[in-house]
């Protein structure tokens, strides 16, 4: 079920505010979201609830054996580190077989099939992704770690673990919320009036990125690539270069803000995922405002242990490529995805040394928005191709510049036009431009009667996009 749909904003979404605000318990609260949870994650995949309930089992039985081993050594022992690392391959492996098994099968037919005289070695399987794997397994992996360094309690409550790792505002596509961050408010929380109007807000706010923007931009993106790539020219390349930056930015930011405000709605406080990425003056500028939750994941759980950048220069660029090379792989199952987080990785290597002194120095900070932002529209057209012989040879049009059979206007109108500029000043532009529209935007006190008009029109307008269009695509279920 989209957040994005009619079924979850005219339906699902009332009927659990319903359940959820006649109840005054704070248990039977807590029991209300975690059976919307599962109905959420079942409507469009009854089999796999199974086995998102599996993992939940999983990590509560380590979580409380980590728990026991730590108390019994009095700190971390090797019982500790045995078990925790039984867990990551645990998680892993699960994660590993749904994601990765055809990559990996694939992968080896091609490196050992001389060996094996031309046959396949292992046969790939018709294996359907479950949604937002990727995202609980990691939630799940940084509960048992927590437990294991002694930052929280095991939690003895198995229906609390389970709203942690199913609650649907962020279950398919994050924030990544960490344990520590939220078991106190999965255990007590204040609901205000204030607090449900930013939500609400928020919600609305994440909803027309999604809906008014990112979509427009997907249905030309899509058409564009539906095309034999070989007909394309250089401009239509670029086109859908460009639009797929905006395309994945106000999806990708949009689904943030909805899952952010549907937490604030019930009592919740996810932390931010993106911070206007599109105006960083550096790589390592950008990957502090994208994707915000899952980089600090990674700085926590794999770059700091590590060593992080303690132990000179050669081990923090393993460190960094390890990490961006995992970012590769946690996004999909593909040499592409592998070398969209090695390419970052790169670059972000580069700038810990002079061309980083050089971008903090430079006067002309323009330059260095141009350079970023062309750093990240090619990193796009990685993470967007099918494979990684489509991504080369987009990128060959792109900077070879050629005619094709398929000219830009074919794809380019009016309405497009102005979508785009639209984005353009609304990714960041805008918001530097009027700092107060950025302070207004986020403030959890004030919601006034110009927001709730303006949160009316947008829903009006969202609701009538729904009603009259099917196509409602959404970039990370593929994730």
């Amino acid at each position: 079920m989209l957040f994005s749909s009619l079924v979850f904003l005219w339906y699902f979404l009332p009927a659990v505010f319903f359940l959820y605000f006649i109840t005054g318990n704070a248990a039977v609260r807590n029991g209300v979201l975690l059976a919307a949870s599962l109905l959420f994650y079942a409507w469009g995949e009854p089999v796999y609830v199974c086995l998102m309930l599996l993992s939940i089992g999983i990590n509560y039985a380590f979580g409380l054996l980590s728990a026991r081993i730590r108390r019994r050594a009095g700190g971390k022992s090797a019982g500790g580190h045995l078990l925790v690392g039984l867990c990551v391959l645990v998680n892993l492996g699960l994660l590993g077989y749904f994601k990765y098994f055809n990559f990996a099968a694939e992968s080896l037919n091609v490196l050992l099939s001389r060996l094996a005289g031309g046959r396949f070695l292992l046969n790939p399987k018709e294996i359907a992704l479950p949604i937002g794997i990727s995202f609980y397994t990691f939630q799940a992996l940084s509960y048992v770690v927590d437990v294991y360094r002694g930052t929280i309690e095991a939690q003895r409550n198995p229906f609390y673990l389970a709203l942690y790792i199913s609650f649907f505002p962020q279950l398919i596509a994050g924030p990544i919320v960490k344990y520590h961050d939220i078991c106190e408010q999965i255990e007590s929380r204040l609901i205000s009036a204030e607090g449900m109007a930013y939500g609400i807000r928020r919600f609305s706010y994440g909803l027309a990125k999604k809906m008014l923007l990112a979509n427009p931009f997907a249905l030309v993106v899509d058409s564009i690539l539906e095309k034999p790539l070989y007909g394309l020219g250089t401009g239509a390349v670029w086109l859908m270069a460009v639009l797929y930056t905006l395309q994945i930015y106000f999806d990708f930011s949009g689904y943030s803000d909805m899952a952010i405000g549907l937490g604030e709605m019930f009592g919740f406080h996810f932390m931010e995922n993106f911070r206007y990425p599109y105006l960083s003056s550096s790589i390592r500028d950008f990957w502090r405002r994208w994707h915000i939750s899952l980089s600090t994941w990674f700085k926590e759980y794999v770059y700091i242990p590590l060593g992080g950048s303690r132990n000179g220069g050669l081990k923090t660029c393993r460190n960094l490529m390890i990490v961006f090379f995992a970012t590769g792989l946690w996004h999909g199952a593909g040499a592409n995805f592998i070398i969209w987080g090695l390419y970052y990785g790169v670059f972000l290597i580069l700038e810990r040394g002079s061309w980083g002194t050089f971008l903090e120095k430079n006067r002309f900070r323009a330059l260095n928005h141009v350079y970023v932002m062309l750093i990240v529209v090619i990193g796009w057209v990685f993470f967007r191709a099918e494979n990684l012989p489509d991504a080369l040879l987009l990128l060959r049009k792109m900077f070879c510049p050629q005619a094709g059979i398929y000219p830009i206007r074919l794809f380019v109108n009016r309405k497009v036009l102005f979508t785009a500029i639209c984005g353009i000043f609304a990714c960041g532009i805008l918001q530097r431009l009027a700092p107060g529209l950025t302070k207004r935007l986020y403030d959890r006190k004030l919601t006034g009667a110009a927001d709730v008009a303006v949160m009316l029109v947008l829903m009006f307008l969202c609701t009538m996009y729904l009603v009259n269009n099917t196509y409602n695509p959404f970039i990370y279920f593929r994730f």
